[in-house]
């Protein structure tokens, strides 16, 4: 359905090994805190700062019943604006058949259970959040790799955002602080953000579809790349939060509003 621009380019490459990366060395500076432009932007991402962003799905309900998905990952510069649709001649189709080139079968198997579209059109959600954020990461420029392989910078980029993911479990981090779907019963916004900042080390952003909580975003200052370099919990870099300060944590089941008292 989604072919791919250069499929005869990405058959030559399935046996090859994938590219490295350029070796950056410990004392790059940590994004956001440098004082002078840095020059070697494949060691340095100059918008600054990375998200991870996250779903929960209620209607239609999107992934487990007990994990939130992925949404992406995604540059923002220092001030909380960001730069968008970076390289239009990367902006890659067929996500699956280029993960699965490049032996990244068990990426996507990850990313077909927890990186979905509630409209049901994955590839279209992974190409989006490829073009629109993937291409703006200057790390994953095709000029940072050593004998580049085409397309390796978006499994870099899907691979490492998978990885991320799964060091940022918020369903199980609201669980310990007794906070669990409920669709009658309303929670403190403080009390969520308290549960998950203890735990990621920085406040995050939340985001809420009218009084329902729907959203996190976890954000990371980089030192290094974003292939092999340091994620460092950040404070948000601008106020995006959408939230009321009481909201609803609904239920994938569809148990939404129905007996709301509080």
């Amino acid at each position: 359905m989604y072919p791919y621009k250069a499929v005869s380019v990405l058959a030559a490459f399935i046996s090859v090994a994938a590219a490295a990366s350029k070796v950056c060395p410990s004392s790059s500076p940590l994004s956001c805190h440098n004082t002078t432009a840095v020059e070697d932007t494949c060691c340095f991402i100059p918008s600054g700062q990375l998200l991870q962003t996250q779903f929960w799905d209620t209607n239609p309900p999107t992934g487990p019943s007990d994990s939130w998905t992925v949404h992406g990952l995604w540059p923002d510069n220092c001030d909380g604006s960001f730069p968008q649709t970076c390289d239009s001649s990367r902006a890659y189709t067929n996500i699956t058949d280029i993960l699965t080139a490049m032996n990244a079968s068990s990426t996507l198997d990850f990313m077909q259970t927890y990186w979905k579209d509630y409209q049901g059109d994955d590839e279209s959600f992974w190409e989006h959040e490829w073009g629109k954020h993937g291409t703006c990461i200057s790390t994953l420029d095709p000029s940072c790799y050593e004998d580049y392989v085409p397309t390796q910078e978006a499994v870099d980029f899907f691979s490492k955002t998978v990885s991320l993911f799964k060091t940022l479990p918020t369903y199980q981090w609201l669980a310990d602080a007794g906070i669990t779907p409920d669709g009658s019963k309303s929670y403190s916004l403080d009390d969520i953000q308290s549960a998950l900042s203890q735990q990621h080390g920085a406040d995050v952003t939340l985001g809420c579809e009218g009084k329902s909580l729907n959203q996190v975003y976890y954000h990371f200052n980089v030192q290094g790349s974003l292939q092999d370099g340091k994620f460092v919990a950040a404070a948000p870099d601008g106020s995006k939060s959408t939230c009321p300060d009481s909201v609803y944590y609904d239920p994938k089941d569809g148990g939404d509003g129905n007996d709301r008292t509080n």
